[in-house]
This record gives C-alpha cells, sequence and structure tokens, in this order.
C-alpha cells in the first residue's frame, strides 16, 4: 500500500505532545505527481510532512489545514493542504527547480523557498477560516513553522523535518517530528526534551536507517514516560473532481462562460495538486451558460 505512518503521542504528566511520521510514500508519490527537481523533492517534501502533522492536530472530520509559503526564491508559491487524518496533497509553482548546494553542501531548500510571509488556514466549519500569517525566516520550513507557533499561536514547539534523495531524485527517506509544550508543563520534563532533541540524529537519517515514528517519538521522550494515543495511516490524497471544476466554471460569470462557447472547443481543465485532467465540450459550457442565465 502507498500509505505512510503518522503516531501522536503524550508525556505520562500532560506537559508534552509529539506527532511524528514516516512520510516517504507521500513524499515519492508527489515526486512521481510533479516531476520534481532533486532541490524541489526536499522543499515539497518538507512541506507535506510539516502539513500532514500540523493537519493530525485538528479536532474533527471535515476540518483542514492550508500551509503556503509565498516567498520570493525561485520555487514560487507551495502549497499544502492536510486534513485532520494528516492526508495530504500540494504543489509548488516551479517544481523543476534546481540550486546548488548550498554552504554546508546540502539540498538548498532555504535559497528555493526565499522569504516572504507564511500563510496557515485552518478550515474549521465556519463560515470564515482562522488564518495565521508569520514571516518566513529561513525557507528551511522546519525553522519556519516553529517559529510560527511561537508568533502567531504562542504555543513553545520543536518542529524536524528531514528528506534524503536519491542519485535520480526520487525519495528515499522523509519524515518529522512536532512537539508541542501543553500548559503548566513541567520544567524538568521541558529540559529533559530539549537534552534528547539535541542529542539525536537528523530526522532523514533516522527513518533511513529503519527508525518508526514510534522510535522517533521513544528517542525524543528517552527517560520520560509517555502514552501513545493512536496510529494512522496516512497518503498523498487529493480531492478534486469533476464536479468541482464544473462548479468552478460557473463560478467564472456568463461572460466569460459566453467567450469560452464562442472559441468552440473542449475546455481542459487541469488539477495543480494531481495533475488530473478534467475535459469539458462545448454542450456542456452551453448548459452551464444557460444554468447562469436562468440564475
Amino acid at each position: 500500500m502507498n500509505t505512510s505512518l503518522l503516531v501522536r503521542a503524550i508525556t505520562r504528566d500532560g506537559s508534552a505532545l509529539i506527532v511524528a511520521t514516516d512520510t516517504s510514500k507521500i513524499v515519492q508519490t508527489a515526486h512521481e505527481i510533479h516531476h520534481l527537481s532533486k532541490t524541489m523533492t526536499a522543499v515539497l517534501g518538507r512541506a507535506l510532512t510539516a502539513a500532514s502533522m500540523m493537519g493530525s492536530l485538528l479536532k474533527e472530520d471535515k476540518q483542514s489545514v492550508t500551509l503556503r509559503f509565498c516567498g520570493d526564491g525561485p520555487a514560487g508559491t507551495i502549497c499544502c493542504v492536510s486534513d485532520w487524518r494528516g492526508n495530504v496533497r500540494g504543489y509548488a509553482d516551479h517544481p523543476e527547480t534546481e540550486l546548488p548546494p548550498n554552504g554546508q553542501g546540502k539540498l538548498d531548500v532555504g535559497g528555493a523557498v526565499g522569504k516572504g510571509p507564511m500563510h496557515v488556514l485552518r478550515d474549521l466549519g465556519m463560515e470564515l477560516p482562522y488564518v495565521g500569517v508569520a514571516q518566513i525566516v529561513s525557507g528551511e520550513i522546519a525553522e519556519d513553522v516553529t517559529n510560527y507557533f511561537a508568533e502567531s499561536e504562542q504555543v513553545p514547539t520543536v518542529c524536524a523535518l528531514g528528506v534524503l534523495t536519491n542519485r535520480d531524485f526520487t525519495c528515499r527517506a522523509a519524515g518529522g517530528f512536532l512537539v508541542q509544550l501543553l500548559p503548566f508543563a513541567d520544567e524538568e520534563i521541558v529540559a529533559k526534551i530539549e537534552d534528547n532533541i539535541g542529542k539525536i540524529d537528523a530526522v532523514s537519517r533516522m527513518v533511513d536507517s529503519g527508525m518508526t515514528p514510534q522510535d522517533m517519538i521513544a528517542a525524543v521522550f528517552d527517560g520520560i514516560e509517555f502514552d501513545i494515543l493512536d496510529e494512522t495511516e496516512t497518503a498523498y490524497t487529493c480531492t478534486c473532481g469533476r464536479e468541482k471544476y464544473a462548479k468552478a466554471l460557473v463560478s467564472l460569470g456568463k461572460k466569460e462562460l459566453q467567450k469560452l462557447l464562442d472559441e468552440g472547443k473542449d475546455v481542459e481543465t487541469c488539477c495543480g495538486f494531481c495533475g488530473k485532467k478534467y475535459t469539458f465540450p462545448p454542450a456542456e459550457i452551453a448548459a452551464m451558460l444557460e444554468a447562469a442565465q436562468k440564475d
């Protein structure tokens, strides 16, 4: 099965919550759909992993979170959407972007993303979504997510992400963990978590070595009693459909529909998240126009 695993746990004293995930299959699916370069496999892979973990923090079915990086780097806008279970989808404006290694000899994720605003939209089923904004501090994604929670939501958070690629640009290993301190967290527990995080290996190497999300949680919470809350299979999941694109065409209005009809050609739409195409022949456009005129 083309699924990844997401695990949530909490310290037994209620000081901290952790989400850990192996998103290797999700990132590989994104690589195949978008024909990602080596650098962009890391960029979009990290963003997808972060969005999946943030989505898992939602409370109810049909809720979703959208993570959008609007940096000035060559990757353009990077957008990822996750449901409450951590199923995720995403895209980047320029998936072919490739850059030389950065000063540390690593993939230049920060250079591809650039600087600018980072938006987090939570659709909680209300009339309007909750929107949080923070500035991109490094473009490395994990640091930006950590900064977002501190600045926009005042929640002490540590986010760690990693993507390891093969020579053919495919995903070799990907994953991450997100730790959040809960109200009235015990200072000794906090200090122990900080010490543990300082000692553990990079996420991509942990996943590549065969460590599971449960193993990553045990490493972060080493010496601390904790309980697993749940384990969930996640996947790269698109929610597009022909009906959605039909509604989008109708929303263009009568003038635009008339222009499309006058061209006398099939109208082809393409989903930016999964690449699936939906074609609407002139007869359907005419029916849409007729319905719009009646309304």
